[in-house]
This record gives C-alpha cells, structure tokens and sequence, in this order.
C-alpha cells in the first residue's frame, strides 16, 4: 500500500487461510525520497509529457515494490512459490468520484511487478467498482467489516491517513463507510510549506498556536462535508491551493493555520461519526494520523462519550491496517469473491474487484 500522504510504501505478508482470523507474519516500509515524492506530486496536476512521466514512474513504483516483497520474503524466510498473490493498490495520482467524471488513477505496472517476483499480481483494485457506478473507495471497509465487527458491540474504524475514511461497524445494521475528510494531507503540505519538515510529529507545532474560528468556519463551509455519503475525495479537492483560497488575512501566522488544519480533522470525523455512526460506543483509529498524540487526544476530547483507542488494542497494529486490507482483497479477488461494499461506494452491484496478473 502507498497512500495519499505519499510518505512511501507498506508491505505486509498476510497469512489468510483462516479468513476469520487473518495472520500479519511480517511488515516492512520503504519511505519515498524527497526525489519520487516531489515527483509524485507534480503528477497531481496536468503538465508536460505527463503520460511518459507516468509511465516512467509506474516502472519506477513496481520495482520498488519488487524490492520492498523481495528483502520482506528474504527477512520472514518465505519463498515466492508460497506466495499466492501480491494485492498492489498502487499510487493514485487522480480521483475523480464525480458522475460526470468518474474515474481513478493509480500508478502501477503490474505486469512488471509479476515480472520481477515472481509471484501473481492483483492491482486496479477501484476501476470495477466505478463502473458499477461506484466511487472506487473507500475499500477498506469491507475488510473492517472482516477483521473488526463485533456482534455486540457498535465500533467505528477511523483510517486517517491523507485522508481520513470511516467504517461504521453497527452489528445490528450493514456496514456503511465514507471518506470524512482531510486527515493528514493539509497538515502535512502546510507543515513542509513553512518548516521543510514533511510532517508536525506529534503535532508539536500545531500545539503551539491558536485555533482561528473565522478559518476553520471557511473550511468547513466547503460543500463536501455537508454532503451525504457515499462520498470519497483526495487531493484532487484538498490541497494548499483549495486551502490558500480560504485564508482571509497575510497575518495568519503559520502555526495557528497549522492548529487549525488539526482542529479541521478532529472536528470533521467527530462531526462525521455524530451524524452517520448514531450509537456509536467505540472508536478505532488507524493510519498514520494515530501517530500525532496531539490529534487522537483532541479527537478522544471531543468524543468524550465513547471509548476511543488504536486498533492495536483489536489485533492490528495502526501503520498495517490498509496494507492489509489490500492482502485480503487480493485473496477476494484471487477467488472471485466480490470485495466493494455497495452501501460504501455506491456501486449498482457487488462486484469482484481487481485485474490479475498471473506470475
């Protein structure tokens, strides 16, 4: 898995032969270079030659996830004929959910990556979805539904990784689940904006300023959080540029912006779970954004009525959940079982989702 924060790639050997209890055997992480990132984020935006820069960036992409399933095999002392198939999401560089657009783009050649392993490649893991009519994501709500639902007890898993997603796990009702939000995406941009750093760990510059009512009021107005779900963004919609049109004074100081942005993410998953997870007793939180202390106390603070934990206390510790989830859509895929939650996504139907690349 490489996500919208584009800090660098998890991989994860799942062990999924007992698919109601599904086994982590071995985790490894690669980060990006200021290089690939920097890169990475041109592509966001239409330029020059883009479909050859893409191109030469999806080749780049799989041989590190080559190398990254390679030294991870090598680390475990699995082989690759153990291996049944590599689940690769791969890089999105565009998502469009939009009806009149509609469409998603992450960057992968999953052929070489078969190539170079050895071993069967399940990728395009959103395109089926989508033209079922579906947004293509969130998809990690099917394997919360998996891996976390409880039959008593009413949970919320809360991803926040560029952008934050929830799953609201009710055991009376069917899963539901939707992109709430930005999580770390503006943070992290203003933050390497205005300190070089590529993230605020542990929100120590955050804490150091003020929350601006007036800001967060104008970010909060954008039409996206008052929509109904199904939804899903990313940085097609939240990025500095949307957020530099909603500063009104030159002398908002950089740290207050920043504990706004915080403020941004904490409110909009509390607001989201208050809205659409009524009943809610528990709440989960995966991803990166369960690193930064400052935001999980602030959303445990605003959440005060409900237990509010890291899914280590569930089994899976926060920096694995997504990668994962994308072994078991894989193991879906692999045996034409349908992976897309319709209530999630939108989708006509359920489908069986990604493309495979035998080895």
């Amino acid at each position: 898995m490489s996500g919208t924060s584009l800090d660098g790639v998890d991989v994860v050997l799942a062990d999924l032969r007992v698919t109601t209890a599904p086994l982590l055997l071995g985790t490894c992480y690669y980060p990006y270079n200021d290089d690939l990132r920097e890169t990475l984020l041109l592509l966001h935006q239409s330029g020059y030659d883009e479909l050859h820069r893409a191109a030469m960036l999806s080749n780049q992409l799989s041989r590190l996830y080559a190398k990254a399933t390679t030294d991870l095999l090598e680390r475990t002392g699995v082989l690759a004929a153990q291996i049944v198939a590599i689940g690769c999401h791969g890089q999105t560089i565009r998502h469009c959910p939009e009806p009149e657009k509609r469409y998603t783009i992450q960057l992968v050649n999953a052929a070489l990556l078969a190539e170079l392993t050895g071993i069967t490649v399940v990728a395009d893991l959103r395109s089926r979805d989508i033209a079922a009519g579906g947004q293509g994501a969130p998809l990690v709500p099917a394997f919360h539904e998996a891996v976390f639902k409880s039959s008593s007890r009413h949970r919320v898993i809360v991803n926040i990784g560029g952008i934050a997603n929830i799953t609201n796990l009710d055991p009376h009702h069917a899963t539901t689940g939707f992109d709430c939000g930005p999580g770390n995406v503006l943070m992290d941009a203003w933050c390497l904006q205005h300190t070089g750093r590529n993230y605020d760990q542990n929100g120590q510059w955050a804490v150091t300023g003020r929350i601006i009512p007036a800001l967060l009021d104008a970010l909060l107005s954008d039409p996206f959080f008052a929509q109904a779900p199904p939804k899903s963004t990313g940085r097609d919609l939240f990025n500095l540029r949307w957020l530099e049109k909603k500063l009104q004074f030159s002398e908002e100081s950089p740290e207050d912006v920043q504990a706004t942005l915080l403020q941004l993410t904490v409110i909009s998953i509390a607001k989201s779970i208050d809205t659409h997870c009524l009943g809610a007793e528990e709440v989960y939180i995966c991803g990166g954004g369960g690193h930064n202390s400052l935001l999980i106390n602030q959303l445990a603070e605003v959440m005060s009525g409900k237990k509010v934990a890291l899914t280590d206390r569930l089994g899976i510790t926060i920096d694995w959940v997504e990668a994962f989830a994308f072994a078991w859509l894989a193991q879906q895929a692999i045996l034409r079982k349908t992976g897309n939650l319709t209530a999630v996504t939108g989708a006509k139907g359920s489908r069986v989702l990604g493309a495979i690349y035998p080895a």
